[in-house]
């Protein structure tokens, strides 16, 4: 293959997130993966939409390496009966997994998802509407994995990382089910946001209910019903259920405009509103301005308009360095 014919996905860089995602999912694999594990897996996954496409395509791979097992040399007769661990299998499946996906590529994303399912994605700072046959809607937010399988039987979507409104045409015969790691969202017609951030879950109602649950737990008492203004946050530690006002959904939905309001909020946490669409990271460098509350609707791709105001109006220091910028006393 000539350098020009080259694709992004045979890059170093590319066989080397490659290479990462296989190691994780074969550490998932193993007997002892635990709740820190999982963690560890969510950030990584969240670093970047190139990790989670990449865990995607392994995880796929992976599977249709069991596949190809079958053609796996047979045992010798006369192998030794010494117990000892036999890690041939484990190499071959390893080896075929990677060899399947350096082969297909970025070009192979859809041979290797279920059948009938599509994986929407986008970049920092980016928005996606997506319209289903059915009537049903869904906006993704900045940096935003969605894996979605709608058939005439089943209408599941996957929520792998990020944020996305949903718009919902009601069918008692076939619920739309959101999936966001051990956690499930079913609509009963309604309009809702789900978040997802590493270790931590959001289900905000808008209009009509939802259940929330975690399929594999033993007790019901996890599920909850949601109505207009609930909001339920999950986390490791378990599930509470707060009430937001009409105001603070909106406010929460100006995404859906490229804006971002802040009322009465911190500068931390304007901060790390910021941060989820640019690149540009703001960097909060003392307690005293993380504290400092402001008030605003700003764009939120546009950091210049967001820190002149931090200068002139609260009166604080920001010092630009390389792609942060630093907010201080």
């Amino acid at each position: 293959m000539s350098d020009s014919s080259r694709t992004a996905s045979d890059s170093p860089g590319a066989r080397g997130l490659r290479a990462e995602a296989a190691v994780w999912l074969e550490r998932r694999d193993c007997a002892d993966w635990s709740l820190k594990d999982q963690a560890a897996l969510d950030e990584w996954l969240a670093q970047s939409p190139g990790h989670m496409v990449a865990f995607l395509r392994a995880e796929a791979a992976w599977a249709r390496a069991d596949r190809l097992s079958v053609f796996g040399p047979a045992m010798p007769e006369n192998a030794s009966a010494a117990p000892q661990k036999n890690f041939a299998p484990m190499l071959l499946k390893f080896a075929a997994a990677l060899a399947l996906v350096a082969v297909l590529g970025a070009a192979a994303t859809a041979m290797f998802a279920r059948p009938h399912e599509r994986i929407f994605s986008t970049p920092v700072g980016g928005r996606e509407t997506i319209n289903f046959a059915d009537g049903s809607q869904i906006e993704l937010n900045t940096n935003t994995v969605l894996r979605a399988r709608m058939t005439t039987e089943e209408r599941v979507v996957w929520l792998d990382k990020g944020e996305a409104f949903f718009r919902i045409k009601h069918d008692a015969a076939h619920p739309f089910v959101v999936m966001a790691g051990d956690h499930r969202v079913t609509d009963l017609g309604t309009k809702f946001i789900v978040r997802r951030d590493p270790g931590k879950m959001e289900v905000a109602v808008v209009e009509g209910r939802v259940t929330f649950d975690r399929p594999e737990a033993p007790a019901r008492s996890q599920v909850a019903l949601l109505m207009p203004g609930d909001v339920a946050t999950a986390t490791a530690k378990g599930m509470r259920v707060t009430r937001a006002s009409q105001k603070e959904l909106s406010n929460d939905l100006a995404w859906r405009r490229g804006l971002l309001v802040f009322d009465k909020t911190t500068l931390a946490e304007a901060a790390r509103q910021f941060n989820r669409y640019n690149q540009i990271k703001l960097v909060i460098a003392d307690q005293f301005a993380a504290k400092v509350t402001i008030d605003g609707t700003f764009k939120a791709g546009n950091i210049g308009d967001f820190t002149r105001l931090v200068q002139t109006v609260l009166g604080l220091r920001v010092a630009i360095h390389g792609d942060e910028a630093v907010i201080s006393r």
